[in-house]
């Protein structure tokens, strides 16, 4: 889309930007990173306080539970380049500027929060774990996205795609604590998927062929923004056969949701361009179903010799 074009689409959807942000705003709940983190379990690491080493017994988080804490965090870590991506396609001014700010402050609190709960649980290897960091971070992040449609689209995945991973990891971890946490900071993903999805809905009226073709292309070619991370393919492994997120998951709790929240498989008045993405949605959702049922096997022979414990 020409950069004429994608400014046409941003200022007929600014007017959407501000019912939903103001709607955001009357439904979000600040809340203190601080009062979620068990302190008075922590101790001193080793170095100028000269306190304890870590030690691999010292994790009470099943291995999977380490892995998906491990790839939350890192990710939640790139939002100076998530904060990037969608400023530059979208505006830092008017109502764009207004919801993207807000959205970076809150999504701020997460890598904060989630790695102070894991140094005071001592939950991984904190030398490790900052060396992945600071990799992780130097690679930065791009989706190579082609336009503002194409970036609202990615964002609406993500971001259900996020509030899974984020609760399903808590509902697994077997920490009261923990499980509050990331309940808590699923509730802000989940009111950020709602924020774009409507936005997306709004884009789906207004530019029908050209909302759906980006749809279409973000549902086909997408990634989490965490694969870049060091190790990730097979961290991502064990956190699938654990069931915190795989493609069963992201099917029948992503995508299927999706889809008939902004009712795109019942379009009508579609130009050749919006039937054709929407044909190419239809047999990317059959073969995802065909990809989730084999890697099902696959999952079940890991639990069975133990391979995500």
């Amino acid at each position: 889309m020409a950069c004429a074009e994608g400014e046409h689409v941003l200022r007929e959807l600014e007017p959407s930007v501000e019912r939903l942000l103001e709607r955001h705003l009357a439904f979000a709940q600040d809340w203190l990173p601080h009062q979620f983190v068990p302190w008075s379990a922590a101790q001193d690491f080793d170095g100028p306080l000269g306190g304890a080493a870590w030690e691999l017994h010292q994790s009470a988080l099943p291995r999977a539970v380490q892995d998906a804490l491990v790839i939350n965090l890192l990710t939640e870590d790139n939002l100076p380049s998530y904060h990037f991506e969608i400023a530059t396609r979208l505006r830092r001014d008017g109502a764009w500027g207004a919801w993207v700010h807000r959205w970076t402050a809150e999504e701020d609190r997460h890598a904060g929060a989630l790695r102070a709960f894991i140094h005071a649980r001592r939950a991984v290897d904190p030398v490790a774990l900052e060396r992945l960091r600071m990799n992780h971070m130097a690679t930065g992040w791009s989706a190579g996205w082609l336009s503002p449609l194409h970036c609202l689209a990615y964002v609406t995945v993500q971001e259900l795609a996020t509030r899974q991973a984020h609760r399903n990891t808590g509902a697994l971890c077997g920490d009261r604590v923990g499980e509050a946490l990331m309940a808590r900071i699923a509730a802000d993903e989940n009111l950020h998927m709602l924020f774009y999805r409507g936005l997306y809905h709004d884009a789906l009226q207004a530019f029908p062929d050209e909302a759906m073709a980006a749809l279409a292309d973000v549902l086909c070619g997408f990634e989490m923004p965490g694969t870049a991370i060091a190790g990730f393919r097979a961290r991502a492994a064990r956190v699938a056969a654990a069931g915190i997120f795989n493609l069963d998951i992201h099917h029948e709790h992503v995508v299927l949701p999706l889809l008939r929240a902004l009712g795109v498989m019942e379009m009508p008045a579609l130009g050749p361009a919006g039937q054709q993405a929407q044909s190419r949605i239809g047999l990317h959702v059959e073969a995802l179903q065909t990809r989730a049922a084999r890697a099902r096997d696959v999952y079940a022979r890991m639990n069975a010799d133990g391979t995500h414990q």
